[in-house]
């Protein structure tokens, strides 16, 4: 709906909100209800954009938060987070597990490098902790690495500079040096420099 203001301003207010506000044709409405009813229609339209997101995929507070902050005052933004956390909408624990069991078991990434995504995606340390301690056996691990090597960088194991491309991969994927020179030391390279 919209609302004409006497300075021919235009505001358009959802339906829910002129009924919540009892808002007539012709009405006279105080100047401090006017923001008022600004801020609560922009509340309702940041929570049907954080819905909608939502429907899209999970996102931890933080990224749902600087998604709607695009659009809206930080208030608002704060405000439906808020709301969305305390109906557990978003959980950033549930969050945080579904993309540790993403990057450890689809990417097949080392510690540091979920930690580290985890951290970026608006994680708490707290959490990040608790998510990753499933994946933190070293065994696990190794033969996660070991099976990774094998799917995807074998083929490169044939000479020294391919050794030092597959290490540096594995270095990005964030493994450790440790982690990565007992899987290449499967592979009896000869010519291998460190």
């Amino acid at each position: 709906m919209c609302v004409v203001f006497e300075d021919d301003s235009r505001l358009y207010i959802h339906s829910s909100i002129l009924s919540e506000y009892n808002l007539k044709e012709g009405m006279n409405v105080p100047e401090e209800a006017v923001g008022e009813i600004k801020e609560a229609n922009e509340y309702r339209k940041a929570r049907e954009r954080a819905l909608y997101l939502l429907d899209g995929r999970d996102y931890s507070f933080k990224e749902l938060y600087e998604k709607l902050e695009a659009n809206y005052s930080d208030d608002i933004c704060m405000n439906v987070c808020k709301k969305l956390a305390e109906m557990r909408l978003i959980d950033d624990r549930r969050y945080g597990e579904l993309r540790a069991r993403e990057l450890f078991e689809v990417k097949r990434v080392g510690m540091f490098k979920a930690k580290q995504e985890l951290r970026r995606r608006g994680l708490s340390d707290s959490i990040i902790k608790e998510v990753v301690e499933p994946y933190a056996d070293e065994e696990e691990s190794f033969a996660r690495l070991e099976q990774l090597v094998e799917r995807k960088y074998e083929r490169y194991l044939t000479d020294e500079k391919g050794v030092k491309k597959v290490r540096s991969a594995l270095l990005r994927q964030g493994y450790s040096y440790s982690e990565i020179k007992a899987v290449l030391d499967l592979y009896d390279l000869d010519f291998e420099d460190e």
